[in-house]
Order: C-alpha cells, then structure tokens, then sequence
C-alpha cells in the first residue's frame, strides 16, 4: 500500500478538528476530501495560516492509526467523552463525536455541538459538508503543538501555505526525514496537549463553514 503525508492549512483552531482530547486525537469533521482518502498509516500535518499568525508552522502532526465511520464513532465505548456537553467545560464543548444515525434511518443526527446553529439546532450547511465522508481518522500516535506550533521546515517537502491540501508521499526520503525529525525531537510530548488550541477561550462559540463565521 503507498502511504502519503497529507498537509492542510489550519484556518480554526478551537481543539475541534482536529479533536486531541482525551490521549486520542481525532479528525471527525471538516476536510472531508482528506478523510475520504486517508489510509491506516498515512500522515496528516495542520499548519498554521495568517488568521492564526502562526504560518508555516506545524499545529498537529498525526498518524492515521484507526478509521471508524460516523456511526461505530458514536456507539464506540472509548469515544463517549468526546461527544460534545455545550454547558461543560471547554474540552467538553469542543467534542467533535457529533454525527450519528438511528436504525433504520438514512438521515443524520448532528448534536449541539460547535457546528451547529446558534441555538442548537442543526446546522445543514456544516451537516452538508462534514458528511462529505463519514470516515474519523483516528491516532493514537500524534503531536499537538497549539498555541506554541512548531516552526518546520516545510520548504524542504515542497510545501507553501495555499487554499485545499497537499499530499506527499512517504516514500519520498525528503517527507520521511521530515517526519522523522519531528518525532525526534519530540518523542516526550507524543500524545499529550502541549499547549492550549489558538481558539480554545472561544469554544463555546459556533462556526459556520459556508461563511467562515464564528458567532
């Protein structure tokens, strides 16, 4: 199987998608493109934008350990605490196991959650594009940098800062020895939050993909 790094601009960062709470990190919504085609042991690193003022630098670094659709996400034991509690604490507002659906119905629950309306009810158009695929990637071998994202050097895999994704190839010597050097030099912090998300004091707010609104 060819395994490839696949790279992406972090516009929001509210600990929500990715989702690293909890020693798992988790990309259940957002970048459906992305969660349609990962494989088990591809690579996904979120970089900063100018939003963040953080460009260039890495966000999260994850390795696809596990794929579960929306549903098995839902109904798995391990991931109940990552379903969203909008009175909770700001790791529990920001919960993005949010999509499920009842037996014997097509149609798709999505939970008050960050991407829902403002008063709860469902947001169609975040619904539209979060299930897009209902692939979750999930790692349990990842680096969440936050607010003190990493500067790398993504010039040497051939890498600028641009609107969609990218994907490399792991085969290549270049993206291996940048990968490499990461998990290096930061084989202490492996599946911890090292620092809070940019966004994480506005979690209880609300996004709007279509319109990029937070409100």
């Amino acid at each position: 199987m060819v395994n490839y790094l696949y790279i992406y601009v972090v516009d929001r960062d509210f600990g929500f998608a990715p989702n690293p709470f909890h020693g798992i990190c988790t990309l259940a919504t957002c970048k459906p493109i992305i969660r349609k085609h990962a494989q088990i042991g591809d690579w996904v690193i979120g970089v900063g934008g100018g939003r963040l003022g953080a460009t260039g630098k890495c966000v999260f670094l994850l390795k696809v350990t596990e794929i579960l659709t929306f549903n098995e996400y839902w109904s798995d034991t391990r991931f109940q605490k990552k379903k969203p509690l909008r009175n909770g604490s700001l790791v529990m507002m920001v919960g993005d196991n949010i999509y499920h659906q009842q037996i014997g119905n097509d149609s798709w629950i999505q939970e008050d959650s960050h991407h829902s309306n403002q008063d709860g009810t469902c947001n169609l158009e975040n619904l539209s594009r979060d299930t897009g695929s209902t692939n979750v990637l999930v790692s349990d071998h990842f680096y969440y940098f936050g607010k003190s994202a990493l500067q790398v050097d993504l010039a040497s895999i051939g890498y600028k800062n641009g609107v969609g994704h990218s994907k490399k190839l792991l085969s290549d010597k270049t993206v291996a020895a940048f990968i490499d050097a990461i998990e290096r030099q930061h084989k202490n912090v492996i599946n911890l939050v090292l620092d809070d998300p940019f966004d994480f004091s506005n979690a209880s707010k609300r996004v709007d993909q279509s319109t990029r609104k937070i409100s």
